[in-house]
């Protein structure tokens, strides 16, 4: 039996040199909602950063602030536009290693805590297919209700999706890309793991 090759990518802080949440809220609700955000939430940022509250909180309650009641219509218009926005802060080396495996016919994930909507744009447009990452709650009427629909998509949750994806281990053969804790568990279980290639 053939065995695959699928190389997996974290996307903020490895194919990009930014973290791209706060970069789509400056592109898609402005800077001064953004500062001001990050003001009032920073007791919540300070108790993250003191492993006090967790990541997917923070992260949570910042996108309920910022796009609760926000139509899905809308939302992919900004993830759509945002892929221009994307490609200035593109890694040149890691983007060149991904199209090195693109030519070895391998199978590209990207694996990443960042919301699905503003990234599938632009992984679809580099003829990336699988987008593992953080999925957003909707209503009936297609308005964002401000909750992830599934967990946020860090740590051992980046495992438990390529699995649901690719359940059985033994037939393929897994590359690992990342640059942060976040990316741990990912990078472990890979066949062959790199932390801060690109840089």
């Amino acid at each position: 039996m053939e065995v695959k090759k699928i190389v997996s990518f974290d996307f903020d802080g490895t194919l990009t040199t930014k973290d791209t949440l706060f970069e789509f809220i400056k592109f898609s609700r402005g800077k001064f909602r953004l500062y001001f955000c990050l003001l009032l939430f920073s007791p919540l940022l300070l108790a993250f950063k003191l492993k006090l509250y967790p990541n997917w909180k923070i992260k949570q309650t910042i996108f309920r602030y910022l796009y609760k009641n926000i139509s899905l219509d809308q939302f992919n218009k900004w993830g759509d536009s945002f892929i221009v926005n994307i490609n200035q802060i593109i890694r040149p080396k890691a983007i060149q290693k991904l199209k090195e495996y693109q030519s070895e016919d391998a199978i590209i994930l990207i694996v990443s805590a960042s919301i699905e909507n503003w990234i599938k744009p632009w992984a679809n447009s580099e003829g990336i297919n699988v987008i593992l990452a953080t999925t957003i709650e909707v209503n009936c009427d297609r308005i964002l209700t401000g909750n992830f629909k599934s967990e946020n998509c860090y740590r051992e949750q980046k495992v438990k999706r390529i699995l649901e994806v690719f359940p059985d281990r033994s037939s393929y053969t897994l590359i690992a890309y990342g640059d942060s804790l976040g990316d741990k568990e990912m990078i472990d279980f890979a066949d062959e793991g790199w932390y801060n290639k690109f840089k």
